[in-house]
C-alpha cells in the first residue's frame, strides 16, 4: 500500500448502476465484464492511450454500502467521439492509496482486496476509485491488478 498523486484522466466505456447490498454488485459487475469482452468493446473505443482496461467506481450515493456506478472501459486522450451506447467520465485525480491484488483472478482476489479496503480505516472521499488491468493481467491464473482508492488529502 502506497499513497500517490494521480493526475486527471478520461475513461470511455460501458456502465452499470449497482450496489453492494444483497450481493447485487457480485452479479452486475461480472455481467458488465461479460458484455464488455463479448462485444469487443475495447476495439470500439476511439482515442485510447494504452491497452489497459479500467474498472472505475464512481457517482457514489454515499459510501460503498450505497448505490454507485461502475464504468468499465479504457483510458482515452479526450471525451470527444464517445460511441453510441457508451459513457465517458473525467476522473478528477488527487490523492490515492494504491493496493495490488495478486494471484488467480478466478479465486476472487480482487474482491478479497476490496473487502480488506472496506474493513480498513482509510479516510476515503468516494469520488472515483479504480482498478487497472494492464500487462500483468493477461494470464488470469497469475495476475497483478492495481487498485486505486481516492482518499482525503
Amino acid at each position: 500500500m502506497e499513497t500517490i498523486q494521480i493526475s486527471p484522466f478520461y475513461i470511455v466505456g460501458i456502465t452499470v448502476r449497482t450496489t453492494n447490498e444483497n450481493g447485487k454488485a457480485a452479479q452486475d459487475i461480472p455481467e458488465l465484464w461479460t458484455q464488455f469482452l463479448s462485444n469487443q468493446t475495447s476495439d470500439k473505443i476511439p482515442n485510447k492511450v494504452d491497452s489497459s482496461l479500467y474498472s472505475v467506481y464512481t457517482d457514489y450515493e454515499k459510501d460503498y454500502t450505497k448505490p454507485y456506478t461502475t464504468l468499465l472501459g479504457c483510458k482515452v486522450s479526450s471525451l470527444e467521439n464517445i460511441p453510441e451506447g457508451m459513457s465517458g467520465k473525467e476522473i478528477k485525480g488527487g490523492t490515492y492509496v494504491k493496493f495490488t491484488a495478486t494471484g488467480n483472478l478466478n479465486e476472487g482476489i480482487v474482491f478479497k482486496e476490496w473487502v480488506s479496503i472496506w474493513d480498513s480505516d482509510l479516510k476515503r472521499n468516494y469520488s472515483a476509485d479504480f482498478e487497472v488491468y494492464g500487462e500483468r493481467s493477461q494470464d488470469p491464473t497469475d495476475v497483478e491488478v492495481d487498485i486505486f482508492v481516492s482518499v482525503e488529502a
